[in-house]
C-alpha cells in the first residue's frame, strides 16, 4: 500500500541492533488514496509479533513523512533468488515452504488473512530462514469478505479472483503457486492482465506432474503442491486448518521444533551482499510539487495519521493467539 520512498540502514543506539528504516511521504500516501491501507497495516503490525515475520519495531512521523523501523534482513527477497536460480531443489523448497507455513500458522491464529503471499514478500535473513512481510492488504477474517479482492493476480486464489468470500486457505493457494514455481521455474497460471490470469485459472486445474517438473521431486511433494493448488476451496489442502498441511506425508520427517527454535540448518543460504536488486535501491521518487506541500498544513490530513506512532520496546508481552 502506497509504495515506500527511501529505505535507510540505521543502528539502534541503545542496543546496537541494525534496522531498516522505511520512509513514506504523507502526500504520496494521500494522493494514492492509500491512507486507509497504510494506517490499517500499521495497526495490524502493532498487534502481530512473530519470529517468522518482519516485525515492526518502531513507527513515528514528522510533518512530511511516515517512518517504519523493522529488523534489517540482509538475504534479499525470494523473487530475487528465483530470478537468479530459476528453480530450487526439493530440500531447499521444503524448508522455505515450512517457514512460510509456520508464519501463516501464527497470522491465521490471530484471525488475519495475509492475502498477498508472493516471492517479493518473502525475505531471507543471513541464515537462510525466510520471513513474511508486507501486510498492506492483510485483513482480519470475516465471514463476508468478497469485496476484499486486491492482491497479485498470479497468486490469487480463484475465489478471490472471482470476488467470492474467502478464508485462510486463500493464503495456502498462494503457497502452492510458489512451490509450483520452485518445481517448474514458472507459475501455474500466467497472463499479462488480471483478466487473462483469471481466464487461465477458470480454464483448467493446474497439476504438477513428474513429466513437467525440473529435477528430482518426490511424489509426496507433487501431491502436496497439487493439494494446495485445488481451485475449489473445499478440496484444498489447509481448508480445514493448518494440521492438514503439517500432517501431510511431505512433512512426515520434518523437524518443526528445530525450525521454530531456528536450530535447523537452512539448505539454501544467501551468500555475500549481492542479494539486492540494485536498480530499485536508490530509485528516487519524483519531487513533490510546491502546492502539494500546502496539503501538509491541512489539519484533517495530518489527523488521518494520528494513531501511527508505535514503540515495540514499550509493549510488555507480544500477543499470543489462542490455539482454537
Amino acid at each position: 500500500g502506497g509504495g515506500f520512498g527511501k529505505v535507510w540502514r540505521i543502528r539502534n543506539r541503545k542496543n546496537g541492533d541494525l534496522l531498516a528504516l522505511k520512509e513514506r511521504s504523507k502526500i504520496r500516501v494521500y494522493r494514492k488514496n492509500s491512507v486507509k491501507s497504510v494506517v490499517a497495516e500499521n495497526k495490524l503490525l502493532q498487534l502481530l509479533y512473530h519470529d517468522f515475520i518482519v516485525n515492526m519495531r518502531y513507527a513515528f512521523q514528522d510533518k512530511e513523512n511516515l517512518y517504519l523501523a523493522m529488523p534489517l534482513l540482509t538475504g534479499g527477497d525470494l523473487r530475487y533468488h528465483l530470478i537468479k536460480h530459476r528453480t530450487f531443489e526439493e530440500e531447499a523448497a521444503q524448508f522455505m515452504i515450512a517457514c512460510i507455513v509456520h508464519s501463516l500458522d501464527y497470522i491465521h491464529r490471530c484471525r488475519v488473512i495475509h492475502r498477498d503471499i508472493k516471492p517479493e514478500n518473502v525475505i531471507f535473513d543471513s541464515k537462510g530462514y525466510v520471513h513474511l512481510t508486507d501486510f498492506g492488504i492483510a485483513k482480519p477474517w470475516r465471514t463476508e469478505n468478497h469485496e476484499d479482492t486486491s492482491g497479485t493476480p498470479g497468486y490469487m486464489a480463484p475465489e478471490v479472483l472471482c470476488r467470492k468470500d474467502h478464508s485462510f486457505s486463500a493464503d495456502y493457494f498462494a503457497v502452492g503457486v510458489i512451490l509450483y514455481e520452485f518445481m517448474h521455474g514458472k507459475r501455474p497460471y500466467v497472463g499479462r492482465t488480471r483478466k487473462e490470469i483469471k481466464e487461465a485459472v477458470m480454464a483448467r486445474q493446474a497439476v504438477a506432474k513428474q513429466s513437467t517438473v525440473v529435477g528430482v521431486w518426490s511424489d509426496a511433494a507433487l501431491d502436496f503442491c497439487n493439494g494446495l493448488l485445488q481451485r475449489k476451496r473445499y478440496k484444498r489442502l489447509g481448508e480445514n486448518g493448518i494440521l492438514e498441511i503439517r500432517n501431510h506425508p511431505w512433512f512426515a520427517k520434518f523437524d518443526w521444533q528445530g525450525l521454530d527454535a531456528k536450530t535447523l540448518p537452512a539448505p539454501f543460504v544467501p551468500t555475500g551482499s549481492d542479494n539486492f536488486d540494485k536498480k530499485n535501491a536508490n530509485r528516487l521518487e519524483s519531487l513533490i510539487e510546491p502546492e502539494e506541500y500546502l496539503l501538509l498544513k491541512n489539519k484533517e490530513i495530518q489527523e488521518m495519521f494520528q494513531d501511527y506512532e508505535f514503540n515495540r520496546d514499550l509493549v510488555k508481552t507480544p500477543p499470543v493467539p489462542d490455539n482454537t
